[in-house]
């Protein structure tokens, strides 16, 4: 038996991952615990929290393993920097710099921040780990393996193939022609921040009409094997890493939108600003085209891996909820699946389950995402009292009851959830419609964009009955898009997007809490569906303790109350 502690860190969203014995015992991302959103430093905070829970210290750690390789990181910096001169003469001392800071010596800060010798400290490969945290996951026996994000060391995309507890590299391409990075530089010249607002393009896409689709070819080319062509004359990142676009993509689609600036749509959810339009349009156009490189990467797998059924996806691109229901509906596989942390906070349980199989550890698949720290009504109720808040005894009928009469309710329900997804451990749930529930929560509690969606927590059994194109793989952990049926879309307006669509979460006994709301919900005659949103405010991380559920109630007079367990905390009245 092995005990790994897999780490991420040092460009966005560090997290950790415990395995013992091939199997996940727990996972955190560092955000949670320092409170700053998509925190990057070193999750020393995160890995003393997940073993903490596991009733292990560092002292109990086999190996610790690093989900990328520093030196090869270094190199990649250090050419791509020189091939770029004189372009990137100025990034040159800022990137030199943070490689031979912090990054190059990663295993003497994780061995100083554990208290554990430097010997156990060990590296992987980011887009091996990658790699491994998705097919590991699946539970598929063989699976064609796609990994897509900005960069990682110095790919940009790989497909692999994984038969047993085997992974293999079949293809890769290389820095700087990346589907993420074209992505972020639509993000950024949207007025959206890189690494945080990709959720927001993809929300905005609904609203517009992919009439700058011609322009998006040719600014990323599709070759016939599925790789990529950047028109490097629209991008920066290969020469300034602060900045997503330049002059000729501006001269392609015209100014940048202020970062800022508030969104004004009409009745319809259009935007009312020619302007705006035009923004909606080029995230519409942004879309469509990613979801067909995408599709065009997927097909080159399949012709890569004939006999397989299975396509797992890992990196940040795989969180392109809209472009995975495409491919699970036109890729090819039976089967799609994506694990809930598709980010970098992945690469730490991929890294640790490599490392754990050079042991002969078999990895385990996950059956769900909520592997943090518990949180339970005793840990609350002490704290909460303290504040001036009153406790009382609730059941699902009750709580089903207030969220039909309009009241928007916390819900914590013991560990909390890996990854971006809130899947009822740590969620706010509403009604699902009407769409004014919607604008509502946007508005007075999320402070974001009005044409941010939300989604619908279904019971799985009947989620065919209100959304087509549902999957499984994808419903499990909200990583993928479906359609609200005609017939449903009026009440389901609140977790209906502009375009007809929904990001489904499909909750089975592994969210027991929100499982028996729906079951609640259906038995007083509602559809056994509500809205789930991630409980936080704007730029915050997801709650993850007392403190931060306490202190999130009290910010926010619109959330009438937090159910922990069978307890309501509200506001006295």
């Amino acid at each position: 038996m092995s005990v790994v502690l897999g780490v991420s860190a040092l460009y966005h969203d560090a997290a950790v991952a415990l395995v013992i014995d091939g199997e996940l015992r727990g996972a955190l991302q560092q955000e949670r615990v320092s409170r700053l959103k998509g925190d990057p430093r070193l999750p020393i905070a995160a890995a003393h929290a997940v073993l903490a829970a596991a009733h292990m210290t560092a002292a109990d750690l086999d190996a610790v393993v690093f989900y990328e390789n520093p030196f090869a990181r270094l190199e990649h910096v250090l050419v791509s920097t020189l091939r770029g001169f004189p372009q990137t003469l100025r990034q040159f001392p800022r990137a030199m710099a943070a490689q031979l800071s912090q990054k190059l010596w990663v295993k003497d800060e994780l061995a100083a921040g554990l208290g554990i010798d430097r010997t156990r400290i060990h590296h992987d490969e980011h887009h091996r780990s990658h790699a491994a945290s998705a097919y590991f996951a699946s539970g598929a026996q063989t699976a064609a393996v796609l990994c897509v994000d900005g960069v990682g060391e110095d790919t940009c995309t790989s497909v692999w193939r994984g038969d047993g507890t085997s992974l293999r590299l079949l293809s890769r391409q290389l820095f700087p022609h990346s589907v993420g990075l074209f992505y972020a530089a639509i993000t950024a010249w949207l007025g959206f921040r890189v690494l945080e607002g990709e959720q927001q393009v993809m929300g905005l896409a609904a609203l517009g009409s992919p009439t700058k689709l011609a322009a998006m070819e040719r600014l990323a080319r599709i070759n016939v094997d599925g790789s990529i062509e950047l028109d490097l004359s629209c991008f920066a990142h290969h020469y300034d890493h602060t900045l997503g676009f330049s002059a000729g993509f501006v001269k392609v689609f015209g100014p940048p939108r202020r970062p800022g600036k508030a969104w004004v749509l009409d009745d319809q959810g259009v935007p009312v600003d020619a302007a705006d339009r035009h923004y909606a349009d080029v995230a519409a156009s942004a879309q469509h085209h990613t979801e067909a490189m995408l599709l065009a990467l997927a097909q080159h797998a399949r012709s890569l891996c004939p006999d397989v059924d299975t396509l797992c996806l890992a990196g940040g691109v795989a969180l392109n909820a809209c472009a995975n229901g495409i491919l699970s509906q036109r890729s090819g596989f039976a089967r799609v699946f994506v694990q809930p942390a598709a980010g970098d906070a992945g690469g730490a349980l991929g890294a640790a389950w490599n490392f754990g199989r050079s042991r002969g550890d078999v990895p385990r698949p996950l059956a769900h995402a909520a592997w943090g720290p518990a949180l339970t009504a005793a840990m609350m109720v002490p704290l909460a009292t303290a504040c001036g808040l009153v406790s009382q005894p609730v059941v699902p009928a009750e709580v089903v009851a207030r969220l039909w009469r309009g009241q928007v309710l916390a819900l914590v329900d013991g560990r909390s959830e890996f990854g971006p997804r809130a899947l009822g451990h740590r969620s706010l749930l509403a009604a699902p419609g009407p769409r004014r529930v919607q604008d509502h929560i946007n508005t007075a509690i999320k402070r974001r964009e009005p044409f941010r969606p939300f989604a619908p927590a279904v019971l799985r059994d009947d989620a065919a009955a209100y959304f087509d194109h549902v999957t499984d793989d994808l419903g499990r952990f909200m990583t993928g898009v479906s359609t609200t049926k005609t017939a449903w879309r009026e009440t389901l307006g609140a977790v209906t997007h502009h375009d007809g669509t929904a990001r489904v979460q499909c909750v089975d006994e592994h969210a027991p809490h929100l499982h028996a709301l729906l079951q609640a919900a259906q038995a007083a005659g509602h559809p056994p569906v509500l809205l789930n949103t991630s409980l936080n405010g704007r730029r915050e991380p997801i709650c993850q303790g007392a403190v931060d559920v306490v202190r999130f109630l009290l910010a926010h007079p619109d959330v009438n109350g937090v159910v922990v367990d069978d307890v309501l905390l509200t506001r006295p009245s």
